[in-house]
């Protein structure tokens, strides 16, 4: 029996995986929990584990492809079961070998009338819809032309699209792997593009007009005037599943939470000092350097302690105040922005934080965090201090009220009792959420995270 490998949720957020590549070949032995392939969803790189054991009989979906949650990626079946060509049409749930039965008694009465018609084409193309549809060999033709649609390589999404807006798959060219028909394809199609049929493409047009697309989030960037052509040296990215949920989360953001934002300015001597001398202590121990971002992080992990309303989140008709403290921390990687989280922060030595923190910055660039090290941040701290940048407004990472913004630290004259003297300055940024957070809580909350710069001890002990 044929057993049907399927696209996993992998992540809370994700809607559609990416087959990076299959770590398994038809023809291949596989067991219960080994890894098949590598799955890129909207946060991370994953290796999928197989739930069946089985021989791979078939690959549906191959590597650089995409795949909505619950589709069809591959096929087992049992040593010793058929041919696996056979196991292709399980995937379909309505087999082409099913339909030719029901229209073969038809033909039979009309084939006289039928061969007369043959002697003028034209006459029979531009009769009227209703004589069309009364007419046996019409009626035959369309069973047919229904089975040859079954036919053709389809993604499920695809013929679902296909169906509500009245394409033919026939007359499509497919642009996915081995000439598969899939999203783009149909859409393409259903607005009268290059893709459809000479003959439907105004009816199509006015069937299915661009304002009654259900997906505005997905489809913001499409909205106002059309892209230009490429020209020399232009070329077309496409959206990667991170980068697509990245625009989306950001979209969302900026335009349902209503951002307010601080900034402070500290002095980063006492902190750059203390971190000189844990740094000589540490390395004569356990060898672990300590960076600002560490120290950074600690602060305001005490900062949440000392005003915890800002560790809260809007949640429409009350808000829900955290009981742990989880610190998101925004790292770069290839394709945009990831934010692992340290979680249970206030309860981990700064020790343990630094380490936390670069195993997973490490991990995040490699690909390999898993969706359960995104879950439980309560706040984000995003530093750009190590690109030179001395100060940004940061957007607020949804669900959380706040994110911290931190730049560089730079080295200025500044007043001290009524000299001009050198100092070390460090810019602080805080984003808010209005709906949960008020100016005069927002700055105690930043207030508490520089006084922790500022002196450092206080956050040792």
């Amino acid at each position: 029996m044929a057993t049907h490998i399927e696209m996993p949720k992998l992540s809370d957020t994700m809607t559609e995986g990416t087959v990076v590549r299959w770590l398994k070949s038809v023809g291949d032995q596989v067991e219960i929990g080994d890894e098949i392939a590598e799955i890129e969803t909207d946060k991370a790189t994953m290796a999928m584990e197989a739930f069946d054991e089985g021989i791979l009989s078939e690959i549906l979906i191959e590597e650089g492809a995409k795949a909505e949650i619950g589709a069809t990626l591959a096929v087992l079946r049992d040593e010793g079961e058929g041919d696996p060509a056979q196991a292709t049409p399980v995937m379909e749930p309505e087999p082409a070998v099913a339909e030719p039965p029901a229209p073969a008694p038809a033909p039979a009465p009309p084939a006289e009338p039928a061969a007369s018609p043959p002697a003028e084409p034209e006459p029979t193309v531009t009769e009227p819809a209703p004589a069309l549809a009364s007419s046996p060999q019409v009626t035959e033709d369309a069973s047919q032309a229904s089975v040859a649609s079954d036919r053709i390589k389809a993604s499920p999404l695809a013929r679902k699209l296909a169906s509500a807006h009245g394409v033919e798959l026939a007359g499509l060219t497919g642009s996915g792997p081995g000439g598969r028909i899939v999203k783009k394809d149909v859409e393409s199609a259903a607005k009268g593009g290059s893709n459809a049929p000479a003959e439907e493409k105004e009816p199509i047009a006015s069937i299915s007009p661009p304002p009654a697309r259900p997906e505005p989030s997905q489809d913001s960037a499409k909205s106002g005037p059309p892209p230009p052509p490429l020209g020399l040296g232009d070329h077309r990215v496409e959206l990667s599943s991170l980068r697509r949920i990245i625009a989306e989360r950001l979209l969302t953001s900026k335009t349902t939470i209503p951002h307010f934002y601080l900034h402070a300015e500290a002095d980063a001597a006492p902190l750059m000092e203390i971190r000189r001398q844990i740094n000589v202590q540490a390395e004569a121990t356990h060898g672990n350097k300590y960076t600002v971002n560490d120290l950074v992080l600690k602060a305001v992990i005490g900062a949440l302690q000392a005003v915890p309303t800002v560790n809260a989140t809007f949640q429409g008709d009350h808000i829900h105040q955290f009981g742990e403290i989880g610190v998101s921390v925004a790292v770069a990687v290839e394709d945009g922005l990831v934010t692992p989280v340290v979680r249970n922060a206030a309860a981990k030595s700064l020790l343990q934080i630094s380490k936390e923190v670069k195993d997973l910055a490490a991990r995040a660039r490699d690909g390999k965090l898993l969706p359960s090290e995104f879950d439980g941040g309560t706040i984000t701290v995003s530093n750009l201090g190590a690109y030179g940048i001395e100060s940004f407004d940061a957007i607020i990472n949804p669900p959380q009220a706040a994110i911290i913004s931190v730049g560089s630290i730079v080295e200025k004259a500044v007043v001290e009792n009524g000299e001009i003297v050198p100092g070390l300055r460090l810019n602080l940024g805080l984003s808010c959420d209005h709906r949960v957070v008020d100016g005069a809580v927002g700055a105690e909350f930043l207030s508490q995270v520089k006084k922790l710069i500022e002196k450092p001890a206080l956050m040792l002990v």
